[in-house]
């Protein structure tokens, strides 16, 4: 007698994974949530890592950091930092005067996003 498959086991699927389409959705979905900051606002790797996770169950801060450095220079990438608030190191200056002309709240020393007065949680 054949046996039945667990109801919480994955489907079966006869083709393997497509490793392209599923990193363009990834890809898509971060820079898709990346875009729904609103000027002067902030967010963190971590937080937009989450909010995809939510959607596709995959990823994390690191991901996100490779996918907005790698294709987010259509979106506003400077509005994403990391936990402490930090803009990319490699692009410090260029991130802090867009977030400054934005009207972003920092730090008082000026070298950061003030996150508990800007973070934006979509």
């Amino acid at each position: 007698m054949p046996s039945r498959p667990h109801p919480d086991a994955a489907p079966h699927h006869d083709a393997p994974l497509d490793a392209p389409t599923l990193a363009e959705e990834y890809l898509d979905e971060v820079l898709a949530v990346v875009e729904r900051v609103p000027a002067g606002r902030a967010t963190t790797y971590g937080i937009v890592a989450d909010a995809v996770a939510d959607v596709l169950g995959r990823g994390g801060p690191r991901q996100v950091g490779q996918v907005v450095a790698r294709a987010g220079s259509g979106v506003a990438w400077w509005r994403v930092v990391n936990a402490a608030g930090s803009p990319p190191a490699r692009h410090l200056d260029r991130a802090l005067t867009e977030l400054r002309a934005e009207g972003c709240p920092l730090t008082r020393d000026g070298r950061r996003v003030d996150l508990r007065r800007a973070v934006w949680l979509p």
